[in-house]
């Protein structure tokens, strides 16, 4: 990787003998790492470290009092550090004035869409008992690595780790960290938005229909079509700045997602159910179907909990200091996050299969709504379900591109050292939504893939973030805490690893392939 330049912001002249130079936060908020002395490790050391009582007491009162409102003004400010200008150049670091609220719409957008429509379809293969537990287990999990990602964003001293593939690096060296967090966090990015595009265009395409009915049928738009209508509204969005400016949009998409997430059950469980309904997992051929059913189903609960490999992209746009570090109203902003992301997907995966049992279908909840209440559910109701989800994607499109976007500014001005301006700003996010369109059509599938995806990308949410806390952080060997995080890392591979192959088995031997958003009959 091009090492990008640096320059020093600010530097104070003489301090005290035996204390390393302190540090300040610069206007982009990066922090750089001062060389580590053997005083640093044996206790922690904090800019007023040395404006201490026992450092006053043989100063005189003026002098004193100008040392005291220096330790405040350090306090508040932060500490010195070398600048590097490349962060104010790039639309994830660009702008420093994020806060909790902001951090709460962006992972709540993040972390809730449309594959918790899926859920009840794993419970039809695993059960009640088996459903409940493994989707419980995965919350938490997940909960538990998005806390160690967000106090290793600033765990070493001066330095702040914007991004995913960043903190890979120092943990796991800069080869390796590449090699294992570049293919997940870069699918996690442009995959999801390529399915974004695939699943809002034919969205965009049954609201078309509702909405105009069969005064609009002579000439309609073709599926592709409306693709291409879609990836044009993302583009058009795609030209806010940075990740700070597109809040607004989080929040509209975390709204609609809670929105139709919780209409799509309260329908649900409010109409009457099935008679034939059973809740018995699906009974397959051999024991070999059904093992690889139930790792598929896994795999799409783990599917379910995405949004890690933005935790600390969303985290870099918070202002830092010693005094009011950014990991207090991160924290503060991801619980509100995902208790919304509960009250989503347990109401969707336990209501959904409680209204349709294992006569779900491999569509999801929306699917199976239509395909059992169509005639019961007014066309205002449907139409207005569509456009909520059509409004999601678009947002959630901005987001999960932020990260590639970053990638490609990053790229431009490591070789040109100077910002982008607008116009390659924009040619760069216009070439990407286009891209990203000619994939979707290309492999229309994409979006099918849930159990194989969410396998393939587990270790990001699951597994990665508990060596990184090892490795990093360095608890104490063989202690509760060691054992724990190592013990959760390697069954996040093996679970990886397994869901994976369930994926693939299932979709080649059983034709498990996931239609979002049939229309109805």
């Amino acid at each position: 990787m091009d090492e990008r330049p640096e320059t020093e912001l600010i530097s104070i002249p003489a301090t005290p003998r035996g204390v390393s130079t302190p540090e300040i936060q610069t206007p982009s908020g990066q922090r750089s790492p001062r060389p580590p002395s053997k005083e640093a490790k044996s206790s922690a050391w904090t800019p007023t470290s040395f404006i201490s009582p026992r450092f006053l007491s043989p100063i005189g009162t003026p002098m004193k009092r100008v040392l005291i409102n220096m330790k405040g003004y350090l306090e508040e400010m932060g500490h010195l550090t070398k600048l590097n200008p490349q962060d104010a150049w790039l639309p994830i670091t660009e702008s420093r004035n994020g806060n909790a609220h902001y951090a709460a719409f962006h992972n709540l957008n993040a972390g809730v869409g449309f594959q918790a429509l899926v859920l009840p379809v794993a419970f039809s293969f695993l059960g009640w008992s088996w459903g409940t537990l493994s989707l419980t287990i995965a919350y938490f999990w997940q909960l538990y690595t998005l806390w160690i990602l967000v106090q290793l964003h600033e765990a070493v001293p001066g330095k702040r780790y914007n991004r995913y593939v960043e903190l890979a690096q120092a943990a796991f060296g800069e080869r390796l960290g590449v090699w294992l967090a570049l293919f997940p966090t870069v699918y996690l990015s442009a995959g999801t938005a390529t399915a974004l595009i695939l699943i809002g265009g034919e969205t965009m395409k049954l609201f078309f229909q509702i909405v105009c009915g069969p005064l609009c049928s002579s000439n309609p738009l073709t599926t592709v079509e409306w693709y291409l209508v879609f990836t044009s509204l993302c583009i058009v969005l795609s030209q806010l700045p940075n990740l700070n400016s597109i809040a607004g949009l989080s929040l509209v998409g975390a709204v609609t997602a809670i929105t139709y997430a919780t209409m799509v059950w309260v329908l649900s469980v409010s109409q009457p159910r099935p008679p034939t309904i059973s809740y018995e997992p699906l009974p397959l051929p051999s024991f070999s179907a059904s093992l690889f059913a139930a790792l598929n189903a896994l795999g799409i609960i783990a599917f379910a909990f995405r949004g890690h490999n933005l935790v600390l992209e969303i985290q870099a746009t918070m202002p830092s200091t010693f005094k009011h570090p950014a990991h207090v109203p991160m924290w503060k902003g991801a619980k509100v996050a995902y208790f919304f992301i509960a009250m989503c997907v347990f109401p969707v995966a336990i209501g959904g299969f409680w209204a349709y049992g294992n006569l779900m279908p491999s569509g999801g909840i929306l699917n199976a709504l239509y395909a059992f209440h169509s005639h019961d559910i007014p066309r205002g109701l449907l139409a207005m379900s569509f456009l909520l989800v059509v409004f999601n994607c678009l947002s959630s499109f901005q987001i999960y591109s932020m990260p590639v976007f970053d990638s490609f500014e990053a790229g431009y001005t490591s070789r040109t050292n100077r910002p982008c301006s607008i116009w390659v700003r924009s040619g760069f996010r216009v070439f990407y939504g286009f891209i990203s369109f000619f994939i979707g059509v290309a492999l229309p599938f994409l979006s099918s893939l849930a159990g194989l995806l969410g396998g393939l990308t587990l270790p990001v949410t699951f597994a990665y973030p508990c060596f990184m806390w090892v490795l990093i952080k360095k608890p104490t060997k063989y202690s509760f805490n060691w054992y724990f995080n190592w013990i959760l890392g390697w069954l996040g591979i093996a679970f990886s690893l397994a869901f994976s192959i369930g994926g693939i088995w299932s979709m080649v031997n059983s034709g498990l392939k996931l239609k979002f958003f049939k229309p109805p009959s």
